[in-house]
């Protein structure tokens, strides 16, 4: 009785218990990131009359909501993760997803509509704007699958682990668990055409799944079926001749990626500009601040292709130590998913591991030329305020689940000496 009580209290305050070094890892991300966002974006800043000729712009603007999504992270970090196990809370998350997501089909009133709160660009609707504020959808669709999909495992994965084989029960409840976050990217996918945030959506369920399913080896088979047909589709493209304009332009961001030569006054200007930053930064790179490739080349350099920015002005070496601050990240989130004290707060802390972890291998990947051009940012580092605030929530429920398996750790503790 006494258990259930302190579970379903709704504060955890104070600092004890709470993983400061995670903290100091966050820290130590935003502030690289805020410098290089102002490295990247001064020049473009200081001569475009939509930024007012402020060099720092677009800087004190990520600075403010960096302040914001902090502020958020400690608040979030002091309410019980098992809130967020509230089916009512689930519900209310999931349903809120989909109403922002029908939200995008506002567009249909055509751009300064009064009743549009979309934004559509590059063939991609992602935005939606009430007044002053303005965020993608797909941040607080990932919040809601992460909450969803840790709730459907811990409330039915006990019963799947006691079926022996694959029966049609087992398929059933497989089917349940990854419902929010196939069942969300699919749909967020075909009303706002953004497949990199659906995929990533997607792979965040699967990967979660994945991570607590003890019979592990069909989905070895899956993810080599899953790439054997990718590996047939990009055959395929190829093979293909020129692209029409309505074949779209994934297809067409396909087509750049396997001959990027071929388009680059266009759709594979960006990218290659981005080698050639690379390229021209060497071990040590040219020097914060002296980029050449931001300079009118990479034309928006301060967002998706900010690690371009950086290889070219502090080299491998600044490149590499922004790579380690990730992984120190993601081990800081695996060590706290490792230590948890129930199965719904492992699964939180492995849903954000994934979310992070995808994000940054598709951003490099992108910038590297290893994948076609996707939009995906690189966490805490690219331009964009409200995803900064949205990714910091996330954080803060991890810093939660340490806190509260600490906390329980030294109750139970206490109780044994008193046996």
């Amino acid at each position: 009785m006494a258990e259930k009580r302190k579970t379903s209290r709704f504060w955890i305050l104070g600092n004890k218990g709470l993983d400061t070094n995670l903290i100091v890892i966050t820290m130590f991300l935003i502030i690289f990131g805020l410098i290089m966002v102002y490295s990247a974006s001064y020049y473009k800043c200081s001569i475009t009359k939509a930024f007012g000729y402020d060099s720092m712009y677009l800087l004190k603007n990520q600075a403010l909501m960096s302040v914001v999504g902090l502020i958020a992270m400690l608040a979030v970090s002091n309410i019980n993760y098992h809130f967020w196990k509230k089916e009512w809370v689930v519900k209310f998350a999931v349903a809120l997803s989909i109403l922002l997501t029908l939200v995008l089909l506002t567009r249909v009133f055509g751009e300064g509509h009064p009743l549009n709160f979309s934004t559509t660009a590059n063939g991609a609707t992602r935005w939606v704007k009430f007044g002053p504020i303005s965020f993608q959808v797909a941040e607080p669709v990932k919040i809601a699958v992460i909450v969803a999909t840790s709730w459907l495992i811990d409330k039915y994965g006990a019963m799947e682990i006691k079926w022996k084989k694959f029966t049609l029960r087992h398929w059933m409840v497989t089917a349940i668990i990854l419902a929010p976050g196939v069942g969300l990217a699919g749909f967020l996918g075909i009303i706002s055409s953004n497949m990199s945030s659906a995929l990533i959506i997607a792979i965040i369920g699967v990967v979660m799944y994945f991570a607590w399913h003890p019979k592990s080896a069909i989905f070895y088979l899956a993810a080599l079926a899953g790439a054997a047909l990718i590996g047939v589709f990009i055959y395929v493209v190829s093979q293909q001749g020129a692209v029409d304009a309505e074949e779209g332009f994934r297809l067409t961001r396909i087509r750049a990626w396997l001959d990027p030569y071929s388009y680059e006054s266009d759709e594979s200007f960006q990218s290659l500009q981005a080698l050639y930053a690379i390229g021209s930064g060497g071990l040590f790179g040219k020097g914060l601040g002296n980029s050449i490739q931001k300079l009118g080349k990479i034309p928006e350099p301060y967002n998706d292709f900010i690690f371009s920015i950086v290889c070219e002005e502090l080299g491998v070496m600044g490149a590499s130590l922004l790579l380690l601050m990730f992984i120190y990240l993601l081990y800081r989130i695996y060590s706290i998913a490792q230590k948890a004290e129930d199965l719904f707060g492992r699964m939180l802390a492995t849903g954000v591991f994934s979310h992070i972890a995808l994000q940054v291998v598709m951003n490099i990947a992108v910038v590297t030329g290893a994948m076609p051009n996707t939009g995906v940012t690189l966490p805490l580092i690219s331009y964009g305020g409200t995803a900064t605030i949205f990714l910091l929530v996330e954080l803060g429920m991890v810093l939660n689940v340490q806190k509260w398996s600490e906390r329980k750790r030294d109750e139970d503790i206490r109780m044994e000496r008193f046996r």
